[in-house]
């Protein structure tokens, strides 16, 4: 059987193009190396945080506005609740980066945030101990998914849209012409499509240099704290991300709604290679966690309830790769996501399925386009 197109890696962003471009009327072919619901890649983890006040760069924020209208979409669709908006703060030095970066998105999108100082944070929120000099901004409407819940939900949406998806069943290779594009597994079968989406996660290093993406693999710790007491609950506390100059890297967590409370620094760990990982989490990936997140949220770190080591796969400008490959117009690559990119799977889907299906998105992605790598290569 000729397939309209095949998804290669069924993760949070391969399973959303697998959902939405089998929704718009492709006999889509999802093909995984791993066993379904496997948390090994970058779409594990539990709580993922979502807000509009992207301090990384405005040019985001349309993308995420988006996105939370299909991620609504897909919790009516099947009747999981995959995000829940318990706001967050951004807080640190009035200086720092970050805040000045939600600022200026906010202004320039209309996103409803409160401006907060030292009294304010330490008045609205008891759990947390911001420090005389520091500041914050509050986004009511943030909050996170369950990474998890929201993949599933998309692979059940392909499901249910006629894709046939398989786990198992490793790409070893693939070619594309102006006929189609052929993929060869690791038993030796081939499958033939008109046309290829790769959205292989950390594992995209693989196929990435034929870009010119030289992506960097980073080990990032998370761990769980199990924070019993009522000022650590959604309702009580936000999600957060504070940047302190002491930090290895930005220090970001979110309320106890069950699993415990999760806390880690975004964007720190050695490189390392997506099969190379070391997973097993020491008690020296933890301390220095533990130290920090005493000092803004004290009392939450005391008891360990567990953890995970996962990755980011970091571009070297940390803006994602997504578009139609430079060489190749039936290949769409989505990839790079650089540790902020779970938050836009819906919208990525979106993107992903119009590629395939009609060459072009009505999506803005010049920015992320994968050809600003070309001179690399």
């Amino acid at each position: 059987m000729r397939y309209d197109a095949i998804v290669a890696g069924l993760g949070g962003m391969g399973g959303a193009i697998a959902a939405h471009a089998s929704a718009g009327g492709l006999r889509v072919l999802g093909l995984d190396r791993f066993p379904r619901g496997h948390d090994l890649g970058a779409s594990s983890g539990g709580a993922r945080m979502i807000r509009r006040a992207y301090f990384e760069r405005p040019a985001y924020v349309p993308r995420v506005e988006r996105a939370y209208e299909l991620w609504h979409d897909l919790e009516t669709r099947t009747g999981a609740q995959l995000l829940f908006p318990c706001g967050v703060l951004l807080a640190g030095h009035p200086d720092s980066a970050i805040l000045a970066g939600a600022l200026e998105s906010a202004a320039r999108h209309g996103v409803p945030i409160e401006r907060l100082d030292a009294a304010d944070i330490a008045r609205r929120f008891a759990a947390f101990r911001p420090r005389a000099d520091e500041a914050g901004v509050f986004e009511p409407g943030a909050g996170f998914l369950i990474a998890e819940r929201a993949t599933a939900a998309h692979l059940a949406m392909a499901e249910a849209h006629g894709a046939d998806l398989r786990f198992e069943c490793a790409v070893a290779g693939w070619e594309a012409s102006d006929a189609g594009v052929r993929v060869r597994v690791a038993s030796g079968e081939t499958f033939e499509a008109g046309k290829l989406a790769l959205a292989f996660g950390p594992w995209f290093d693989g196929f990435a240099n034929d870009l010119g993406v030289e992506l960097r693999i980073q080990r990032n710790v998370q761990c769980l704290f199990d924070a019993a007491e009522p000022r650590f609950a959604p309702g009580a506390m936000p999600g957060f991300l504070v940047d302190r100059a002491e930090y290895p890297a930005p220090l970001y967590g979110f309320p106890n709604f069950g699993a415990g409370l999760k806390a880690a620094f975004h964007g720190f760990g050695a490189t390392t290679r997506a099969d190379e990982l070391d997973r097993f989490l020491s008690a020296a990936d933890a301390e220095p966690l533990r130290e920090h997140l005493d000092a803004w949220v004290p009392g939450a770190a005391s008891h360990a309830a567990g953890g995970k080591v996962c990755m980011y796969a970091l571009t070297p400008d940390e803006d994602f790769a997504i578009g139609a490959h430079p060489d190749l117009p039936n290949v769409v690559v989505a990839g790079g996501f650089s540790g902020h990119g779970f938050k836009f799977a819906s919208v990525v889907g979106e993107i992903g399925a119009d590629l395939l299906i009609n060459g072009a998105t009505h999506h803005d992605i010049a920015f992320l386009s994968p050809s600003r790598f070309a001179a690399a290569r």
